[in-house]
This record gives C-alpha cells, structure tokens and sequence, in this order.
C-alpha cells in the first residue's frame, strides 16, 4: 500500500537526486517485510534517507527497528545513519539492549491491535495529513 504513495514516491526522488552514486555502491535491501534505502554490506551501515525538514523520534525508531530485523536473521554488528539531505545533518544510530526490549513491547502492543476485533479510536492529529497510510485510516472520515 505504502509504495504507491506520492510522499513516499517525493522520498523516493529525493535519495535519488540527494545520493546518485550510491544506487552503484550500496544495495537496497527487503527483509521480512521493511525495505532499506541503502545497505552497506562491507561496513555494515545502513543509512536510511528522511525527506523532513526536522529531525523526529519516529524516524530513529524505524532504522532501530531495521537494525533489529537485521539482527534477528543473523546479520550482527549493524548500525545506521540517519540522512536528512534537506538539513544537512546526519545522525549515527546503534541498537542497545533498552531498545530491542522497547521494540518487543510496540510490537506485542501491535499484535494486540491486530487480534482485536474493534479498531481503535480515531487520533486525529495534523500530523497525519502528511502520512503515506492516510487513506487507510480516514477512507470513511470527513477532512481533518
């Protein structure tokens, strides 16, 4: 579903125009269902472009997340670089014991969701406008 969205198609252009000589040097990689913007295979370093003109948690949670997939198929001694070509700005990103117990409990928490019969309450919040999934959650919700 995500793929076919024009914020994700911007992000897209943006590590193409942003990185052209990386397409040759790294790969992109899919693993149980997340996609990597680029892997370094002999530093193991996965960098992970951001089109936003901010720097957010979210994002650091996601290549955490990465990193821990990575882990869990036996690719060990993996970390990240966050890239925000807009600002100019790189953040280096490891995993720590505190954040693969963090990433159980969201995961558990999504489970959870999944299993349950009802939906959860609507959050509406500006922020959402600018989701790739917005369509999903609001198909039958006025405008916000």
């Amino acid at each position: 579903m995500e793929h076919t969205s024009d914020l994700v198609y911007e992000g897209k252009l943006i590590h193409e125009e942003s990185y052209p000589q990386r397409s040759s040097k790294y790969e992109e990689v899919e693993l149980n269902g997340i996609k990597v913007d680029f892997y370094d295979p002999r530093n193991k370093v996965i960098h992970e472009i951001k089109k936003s003109n901010k720097v957010e948690r979210a994002h650091e949670l996601q290549l955490k997340y990465y990193l821990c997939v990575f882990e869990r198929n036996g690719i060990v001694g993996v970390t990240g670089i966050l890239e925000y070509p807009i600002l100019r700005k790189r953040d280096t990103v490891v995993l720590s014991e505190v954040d693969r117990e963090t990433i159980k409990t969201i995961e558990e928490e999504i489970v959870q969701i999944v299993e349950n019969e009802n939906c959860p309450p609507l959050a509406k919040k500006n922020i959402c406008r600018n989701c790739s999934y917005y369509e999903f959650c609001y198909s039958t919700e006025e405008e916000i």
